[in-house]
Parts: C-alpha cells; structure tokens; sequence
C-alpha cells in the first residue's frame, strides 16, 4: 500500500529537480501523475522514468503563465485519469538577484507571473473540482526567501513571500470543505533553477550572499519530495495553512 495509492496529483516544474523528484516519489507512493513542465522533452522523461518503474503518469506541455496552459493542464488530469486530489505548485525562476534600486517593470512582472500568479490560477481551476468532493490537497513550493529579507532579488523575495500568504489564505477559508493547503519553504537545494539567471546583479549578489556562510549545507530535490509527500498524504491530516521551513537549520540561526 502506498501512501498515495488511488490520488490523481498534478506537479508543476517537473521536468528537473524537486518537481520531477515529487513526480517520481509521488508515482511510486500509488499516484496516478500529471507531470508538466515548460520543457516537454524533460517532462517526457520524467514520466518515461515513472512508466519504467510501473508507475502511471502522463506529460503535458504547460507554461502557468498562460492561462490557457493551466485549462489543460488541469483538463488533462480529469480526462486521463477522472478526477484531480493532489495539486503541487513547484514551478519557478529567480530573479538575478536585482535589488530594488535596479528593477524593472518587466522583470518584476515575469517573476510574479510565474512564481505567483501561476500558482493562483492552477488554484483557482483546482478549487472546483475539490470543492465538488470535499476534498484535495494543495502543496506550494515557497522558499526560505520567501520568510526572510533576502535570500534573493526583490522581485523573488516578493513573489515568495506572495506565496506564503496565498497558501494561509487558501488553507484557511476552505478548510471547512475538507481542501488543505499548505506550503514548503526550501534552503539551499541542488536543482537548475540557477539556470534561470544570467549576469546576477552584483550588489544584489553580495546582499543576498551575506548570510550563505550560515548555511549547513544543500538540500537535495529528493529530500524536498518526502516533505511533499507528508503533505500531500493523510499523514498530514491536521497540518493546513502553514509552511513547513526544510533548510538544514540555515535560518533557525
């Protein structure tokens, strides 16, 4: 018996890193799992990895900044496989480490689009289809720059911190409809998401550097992928609207 055996989950990001760890993780706790991802020929991978495995998933080609991706997205989970319980919101980018003094209209708009308003709206499509069953399960990658000043850029600090008020937000006002929702707050963690950046601002740099001496050590995306298990499965039955902190102690200092 798996801890997921019988869920319909949806990962978000899953073509690399913690995403595609969850993916996995979750396909081997009995899932059946929408893997999605802007990179389609890692996503396939991905699913080709669960498939391997004995696992059941299928890949959707989705960017959460357009709207008509998260339809799909979401869609495509009913009509494979009938229904959705699980929705993991893991998809992501920096922001150059851009301070407030060097930010443009453009980059704090993409950051949010995907960090924030993605999350949002595969909310917002999942809600009804939870609210029909009394039921579902919302897990939200945030980060520790999304507690603290800066870990980041402004952009990402921000957007993070959105996250984290969207999560206790949602958790709150529909956990009478039996809907969880709650969010993980990563440290350090080996995952490309550095990929995502190009010429980091220097100052930026240096600030959100500052403290980097602190940290105990990086995370790996499959440890990051056992705390969205916990979340997602009954295990975690009286843990709603709240951000679990997986940073190896790095901001407990």
């Amino acid at each position: 018996m798996g801890k997921l055996d019988g869920k319909v989950a949806v990962v978000t990001g899953a073509a690399s890193g913690m995403g595609k760890a969850i993916a996995i993780l979750y396909a081997n706790e009995g899932a059946k799992v929408v893997a999605s991802d802007l990179n389609l020929e890692g996503v396939q991978q991905t699913v080709s990895e669960i498939e391997s495995a004995g696992g059941a998933a299928v890949a959707v080609q989705a960017n959460v900044v357009k709207e008509e991706d998260v339809q799909t997205m979401i869609d495509t989970a009913v009509k494979t496989y009938g229904t959705l319980d699980i929705l993991v919101n893991n998809a992501g980018i920096m922001d150059n480490m851009v301070p407030a003094a060097d930010l443009t209209d453009a980059l704090w708009e993409k950051v949010f689009a995907v960090n924030t308003t993605g999350p949002m709206r595969t909310i917002r499509k999942a809600l009804p289809i939870f609210l029909e069953k009394r039921g579902g399960v919302i897990v939200n990658v945030a980060s520790v720059g999304g507690l603290f000043g800066s870990r980041a850029g402004t952009a990402y600090t921000a957007s993070k911190h959105a996250v984290v008020g969207l999560t206790k937000s949602v958790g709150f006002q529909y956990a009478p409809k039996g809907i969880r929702c709650n969010a993980i707050a990563p440290g350090g963690v080996e995952t490309n998401i550095g990929t995502t950046m190009s010429e980091p601002n220097a100052f930026g740099m240096e600030r959100a550097m500052a403290g980097i001496g602190l940290n105990p050590r990086t995370g790996k995306p499959e440890e990051i992928a056992k705390i969205a298990l916990f979340l997602a499965s009954d295990d975690s039955s009286f843990v709603n609207g709240t951000v679990i902190t997986a940073d190896a102690g790095w901001t407990a200092y």
